[in-house]
């Protein structure tokens, strides 16, 4: 019997689409994968670890004697978010998907309490991917300081800023 467990979470590195994926608008998803189609994709750690054995990965060989258990896990929760899954892996079946912002935004009154603990106004309070509301909102933060505020599918407030800024 083991003493102790590491275990390494690689949250949002797909690798392959879930049999649910259709469900979800994330055909075709699988994002180690794409990322070694376009580059020469380097992961001497993980593939030793055994991750080129899960599925083939372009540059990403099998290990013969892996140093670690590995495996990709589907979720059974309803729900996509990284949370359900965190939960799940830790033992908790979720029946309710966690609720998430992606109509509504946020709630003023956290957006308040967050501009008065930071000191800085709140811009966005909508759903995008990040590298879309930085290219819509960048240049104002860069300009006034503003936190720019989102969300995305999973049940999390995301903050984007630039380091010469804050």
């Amino acid at each position: 019997m083991y003493q102790r467990i590491f275990l390494i979470v690689l949250d949002s590195l797909g690798i392959g689409e879930a049999p649910d994926a259709k469900d979800y608008n994330d055909l075709g998803s699988n994002t180690i994968g794409h990322i070694a189609e376009r580059m020469d994709l380097k992961i001497p750690n993980l593939q030793s670890l055994g991750y080129g054995n899960i599925a083939p990965i372009k540059n990403v060989p099998k290990a013969e004697t892996p140093k670690a258990f590995y495996t990709k896990m589907q979720e059974a929760s309803l729900g996509k978010d990284t949370m359900t899954g965190h939960w799940e892996m830790m033992g908790l079946y979720i029946t309710k998907p966690f609720q998430t912002f992606t109509d509504t935004g946020f709630p003023k009154e956290l957006l308040d309490e967050l501009e008065k603990r930071t000191g800085r106004k709140i811009v966005g309070n909508i759903a995008a991917s990040g590298t879309e509301i930085i290219k819509d909102l960048g240049e104002h933060h860069m300009k006034t300081g503003d936190l720019i505020v989102y969300t995305s599918a999973d049940s999390v407030l995301q903050i984007a800023m630039h380091e010469e800024i804050i």
